[in-house]
């Protein structure tokens, strides 16, 4: 039995969490990241992209593996400026836009003065409007209320905010005496949380992985090309991204995930062969998967030319790009098949 420091990974989620990085909003995420990885006594670098690679030598030279998480999550921008002074929005990346209805939110400007508001719907008040039940939570029906005393769209610029601003939604992190971690954008920064703890694991045991190693922190996954520029000499390449939960899937939220398929087709054969053995034979609590609207890093890599086979594994995640939850035993067991999957020939 590997166990893992959770304590770690709680400590590591409260920093990550509370650290803004809707795709293409890099920079701060990035920071923080790298300083973990050097208190851990790695030596990470950033790419031109925004993407964290570090180099792990192993025992074996003869093969280059990968991993990877993305730090990037999904949000709004400021699509233009209404009369009255709210904002119109346009999503970044996917998130679930009904969720969103009367979620707080930030607005950065590219000076970095930050104002709140609230998202909602253009129908916002029951007494007002006789749709306010029934009209569609989509995006061309979302505002955002700003937190000032305006009354045009003269005020709104005089306060610095333009088009393609940020706006950051609050992703109410909590984590309960049970063990639940509950938040927006557990995909993917539980999976961060994850790769994290296992370099910790490695940093304190003074322990390399079977063979050279390289770990990817990447952005820009949840708009479709985090990982188009990895090594070209990667052999193997394990992603870890939230693994799905519902309708007639197998995953929960106390398991890791391995996809055999998703959107983009299936996974390399033998390799996940390779995790479900590793996981049987560690007693780790998993199952295997397809993943009917979904795509990942390996998809990324792929189309971009690299000719590796590759894996998808993951924590159980409930209701993603909404409100999502996972346990602590889920990123658990993803933390011990990628030590496992590391440490193997």
């Amino acid at each position: 039995m590997i166990f893992m420091d959770l304590q770690f990974v709680k400590n590591v989620a409260d920093k990550l969490f509370a650290c803004d990085s809707p795709t293409g909003y890099s920079y701060k995420v990035d920071a923080l990241v790298c300083d973990i990885l050097k208190d851990l006594g790695f030596e990470p670098t950033i790419t031109n992209k925004g993407n964290i690679k570090v180099f792990i030598e192993g025992k074996n030279h003869s093969k280059l593996v990968a991993t990877s998480a993305h730090l990037d999550t999904l949000g709004l921008m400021v699509r233009s400026i209404n009369s009255d002074g709210t904002l119109n929005v346009t999503n970044v990346g996917g998130p679930s836009i009904p969720t969103l209805d009367g979620e707080y939110c930030r607005i950065v400007t590219r000076e970095g003065r930050i104002y709140t508001g609230t998202i909602l719907c253009t129908s916002a008040s029951v007494h007002v409007y006789e749709d306010a039940k029934t009209k569609p939570r989509c995006v061309d029906n979302m505002i955002i209320r700003i937190d000032e005393k305006i009354f045009n769209k003269d005020d709104v610029l005089k306060l610095g905010i333009q088009n393609g601003d940020y706006i950051m939604i609050d992703p109410k992190t909590t984590i309960t005496e049970s063990g639940f971690l509950k938040s927006r954008f557990i995909d993917d920064k539980g999976s961060v949380c994850a790769i994290l703890g296992v370099l910790k694991e490695l940093h304190v045991k003074s322990e390399k992985p079977y063979y050279d190693t390289l770990v990817y922190f990447v952005n820009q996954e949840e708009v479709g090309h985090g990982a188009a520029t990895v090594d070209t000499r990667i052999k193997e390449f394990v992603t870890i991204d939230m693994g799905c939960v519902g309708k007639d899937l197998a995953g929960n939220e106390y398991a890791v995930s391995i996809c055999a398929k998703d959107s983009g087709g299936p996974y390399s054969y033998l390799l996940t062969n390779k995790l479900c053995s590793l996981a049987k034979n560690n007693n780790i609590k998993y199952v295997l998967d397809i993943f009917p609207f979904y795509g990942s890093d390996i998809g990324a890599a792929w189309r971009s030319g690299v000719d590796c086979e590759g894996a998808l594994i993951g924590p159980g995640v409930h209701a993603s790009h909404g409100m999502e939850r996972t346990h602590l035993d889920a990123i658990e067991n993803t933390m011990r098949l990628l030590y496992a999957y590391l440490l193997s020939k």
